[in-house]
């Protein structure tokens, strides 16, 4: 992992989907699908953000991408506060920020040929002479594991696999420095998985990439991410170093989240945290600590107090009242 500084830093983002009110009493219900994450990827290292399924981790991404636009809070991409970029201006950032998403069969235009899927990005910024372009699209389609000759086909005529190669090639048409992987293998066979994130790990070795990488597969994070942060219901509960959260998760969610992770070992009798009731509705989260409805150590002060995500050591940041195994105890 490179490590030259932070490359994007997200502060307090935002975002609120406005629901259907009841007018009579001019009411608006809003569901709360990011509210007010934080955290920072360097230059050259991966971070994975880790969720249930609707807890927003695909959400920050876009946000971050402006695929949709902010309720409010700062991105800082380099010197650049995304948020505020005119229509310009984030058009010329967009050649260095760029997104891998989730379904293969559904990303690809079915009316183009892979060959022009790829350069589509480099007629878009004129980027060099068309000749330059396809010879370019040549060199994608070698790095990612295509055949040149395939250049002429349709997203129909590859496996998923296949198509997730193209969705890649696609991404570093324009040589961004960050790319948004947002679920990337999830829609692939468990051995096809293993391929893209292994080619995803060369890639950002060979170009010096930076990833976000959201999933909700702890056992490809793990693989893939130099630090982890875990999503809930619209909050970070907690970032660390892969190694130390693996090792040593000091919130519960993530406590709960880890010993779900099978081992592929019969003779292991690993034990189980089993969580009570179901994840609330985003449109009415609980007050105090969002975790606190279904976590195991809840106090009055969870009830009432949003804990802040703080500092316990070496940069592991948690956002539990009782991080501390200290103040359990008291």
């Amino acid at each position: 992992m490179l490590n030259s500084g932070k490359l994007l830093s997200v502060r307090d983002l935002v975002k609120h989907f406005p629901m259907a009110g009841t007018s009579w009493l001019k009411t608006q219900t809003v569901l709360r699908a990011v509210d007010g994450v934080s955290f920072d990827i360097n230059t050259g290292e991966t971070l994975g953000l880790v969720g249930e399924s609707g807890c927003g981790k695909s959400t920050t991404g876009r946000l971050i991408l402006r695929l949709i636009e902010a309720t409010s809070g700062q991105v800082q991409f380099g010197a650049v506060e995304v948020l505020s970029c005119k229509r310009q201006e984030m058009r010329n950032l967009r050649k260095e920020m760029q997104i891998i998403f989730q379904d293969p069969f559904a990303s690809l235009n079915p009316k183009l040929t892979v060959g022009d899927i790829i350069r589509e990005p480099l007629d878009i910024f004129k980027a060099g002479p068309a000749t330059e372009r396809e010879g370019k699209v040549k060199r994608l389609m070698d790095v990612v594991g295509l055949s040149q000759q395939q250049a002429s086909r349709y997203p129909s005529e590859f496996s998923g696999g296949q198509r997730q190669r193209v969705c890649i090639a696609r991404a570093l048409a324009l040589n961004p420095k960050l790319i948004i992987c947002d679920e990337p293998v999830s829609a692939l066979d468990v051995s096809i998985q293993a391929q893209i994130v292994n080619l995803l790990k060369d890639l950002q070795a060979e170009f010096g990439l930076t990833y976000l990488f959201i999933s909700h597969d702890l056992s490809v994070v793990k693989h893939i991410s130099d630090r982890v942060a875990v999503m809930y219901l619209g909050r970070i509960m907690e970032i660390a170093a892969k190694k130390q959260l693996f090792k040593e998760p000091r919130h519960p969610y993530t406590q709960a989240l880890l010993s779900a992770i099978p081992v592929p070992n019969p003779k292991v009798n690993k034990e189980r945290i089993i969580l009570n009731g179901d994840v609330p509705s985003p449109m009415n989260p609980p007050s105090g600590c969002r975790f606190n409805t279904r976590c195991p150590k809840t106090r009055e002060i969870c009830r009432n107090i949003v804990p802040a995500l703080v500092d316990v050591g070496a940069g592991h940041m948690v956002a539990c009242h009782f991080a501390d195994p200290a103040a359990i105890a008291s």
